[in-house]
């Protein structure tokens, strides 16, 4: 069953996870190919109910001791733009779009997020933008980022907040 694993971490970003549950998002992924979504959801105050039908099944969570099973059965990630949550769904080598909060000040996730795309290792959108992206995306474009660039991962980290 191809699976979307959505994430936000420890934080709470409500918006995403109310605009990734819309009607027009989940037709955009059910366009995919795309049947079951899972939802974590940390700390916010959404969390839908599951919902089993013919063309999808949405699943939800607020937390767990890892996530890193949810990320391994995954076909596509959905994350918020922690440096965290980003880091472990690249290592995993799957197909990765960030969805980045732009209601947060002094965004050092979008500096983050911009870099990343421009070396070809994710995607990146906004709430805003999510479901048009969700609908034109090329996933094929991505360059796997391995386990072993981590100094590069903290390169890119200092260099969008600004260490260096």
């Amino acid at each position: 069953m191809k699976t979307v694993f959505v994430t936000v971490g420890t934080t709470s970003f409500d918006e995403l996870i109310l605009t990734i549950t819309t009607s027009d998002a989940f037709q955009a992924l059910k366009a995919r190919g795309y049947e079951r979504v899972v939802l974590q959801v940390g700390r916010g105050s959404v969390l839908p109910a599951p919902q089993s039908g013919p063309d999808l099944t949405l699943e939800a969570f607020c937390f767990k001791e890892s996530i890193s099973e949810d990320i391994g059965r995954a076909d596509l990630v959905i994350s918020h733009a922690g440096a965290g949550s980003c880091l472990e769904a690249l290592g995993a080598g799957k197909p990765l779009l960030v969805v980045v909060n732009d209601k947060l000040m002094d965004n050092h996730q979008l500096e983050l997020a911009r870099q990343l795309q421009k070396d070809s290792h994710l995607l990146y959108c906004t709430c805003s933008t999510l479901t048009e992206t969700l609908r034109t995306m090329d996933l094929s474009v991505l360059v796997p980022f391995s386990p072993a660039q981590t100094t590069h991962f903290a390169h890119f980290l200092d260099k969008a907040l600004g260490v260096q």
